[in-house]
């Protein structure tokens, strides 16, 4: 009998499921403290801190040395690679801060955006395949559990166009299934910018159309989707629209695209905040999870700026406030945990930049 195509090894599987179903337990989500030193440098920029690698290392043991509360609502950090091998004061690993609360280290693997040449002017590719089973080799050994890959697609009058959604579908497979032989889970985030005017029922089009894209090449590639977790945006109006959507209609039409994309093999769905304020992020996924209909997957969050904006105001750079930024940390951690369970009340918590636009057009990391 010829054999055409080959899975992981039945062992390989058990342990990617075990890692992608730990990752989305009831109640936790994702911490993606992943930016890169250009992009941290522009959020301590905001805060009027220099962006030197000392006080990268202190605020990401300022977020990692938090209480039990931590473990409670996240249950992985995405990591930069400068993070995974920097130490807390006291000498410990910033890595072994996590791992002894229980929570899974991840690796942002992708090495940014670059434009697709021949495409709809301002599309793009991304790149990092070239040494990735390399990478993932090495990260896996250095504890990691699951690895992060990030896609961009816009939406405009002639884009997303065939070409790109081909195109970054394709890459994002080939990172799946390289993460996959080096055991650790692909999360899979091919992101639909909210950059533009278009409406709600555009951003929902577009989104089911770049998922199938997406999930017609993770089948290609043979990738074990049961080992795998999603990342994408929620479906909401462009930035500039004039019309304004409830939570309800942004979750009708989230849950509705994955309903008619993504298969029911998968593990969860980690949310991307997109550029919502902190507030808005905890609102949406607590609407999402209380809308009614077939949600055979779990429905999570994996937030950056939702999740520190509040935090990083608090502590502006000064030791003393740490204890008061790990608290503004923990409040919203704990805001959007509920929402994932659909137990979140709008308004109940109230961060330091809870409400603030985190917008930013044409985001890179």
């Amino acid at each position: 009998m010829t054999t055409y195509f080959n899975y992981p090894s039945a062992e390989l599987q058990e342990e990617l499921k075990k890692i992608a179903n730990a990752i989305v337990a009831p109640g936790k989500g994702i911490l993606a403290a992943d930016e890169s030193t250009a992009t941290i440098g522009k959020r301590f920029a905001d805060i009027g801190v220099e962006n030197t690698e000392d006080n990268r290392r202190n605020y990401r043991q300022l977020l990692f040395s938090c209480d039990e509360r931590f473990p409670k609502a996240v249950s992985g950090v995405i990591l930069f690679h400068e993070t995974l091998y920097q130490k807390a004061d006291d000498g410990t690993p910033l890595v072994k801060l996590l791992q002894d609360k229980g929570i899974l280290p991840g690796i942002k693997v992708d090495k940014g955006t670059v434009n697709l040449s021949g495409a709809e002017d301002g599309e793009s590719t991304t790149q990092g395949l070239d040494d990735l089973d390399k990478r993932c080799a090495q990260y896996k050994k250095d504890g990691c559990q699951f690895a992060k890959w990030r896609s961009v697609l816009k939406i405009g009058k002639n884009v997303p166009s065939y070409q790109a959604m081909l195109e970054n579908a394709n890459v994002l497979a080939r990172y799946a299934s390289i993460c996959q032989a080096n055991g650790l889970v692909p999360i899979v985030e091919p992101e639909v910018l909210p950059d533009g005017d278009h409406d709600l029922d555009r951003a929902q089009k577009v989104t089911e159309t770049v998922l199938a894209f997406v999930y017609k090449a993770l089948n290609d590639h043979h990738v074990f989707l049961e080992g795998t977790l999603l990342k994408p945006n929620m479906v909401t109006a462009g930035q500039s629209c004039k019309t304004k959507y409830s939570p309800e209609q942004v979750a009708a039409a989230t849950v509705t695209a994955l309903q008619r994309t993504l298969p029911v093999a998968v593990p969860g769905v980690t949310f991307l905040s997109g550029g919502q304020s902190e507030e808005d992020a905890s609102v949406h996924l607590n609407a999402i999870n209380k809308h009614p209909g077939k949600k055979p997957w779990a429905l999570t969050f994996s937030y950056g700026r939702a999740l520190q904006a509040s935090a990083l105001k608090a502590w502006s750079g000064k030791q003393e406030n740490v204890k008061a930024a790990q608290e503004e940390f923990l409040k919203r951690a704990q805001a959007h945990s509920e929402g994932s369970l659909g137990k979140y009340q709008p308004g109940s918590v109230v961060g330091a930049a809870a409400e603030a636009n985190l917008f930013i057009k044409d985001h890179k990391y």
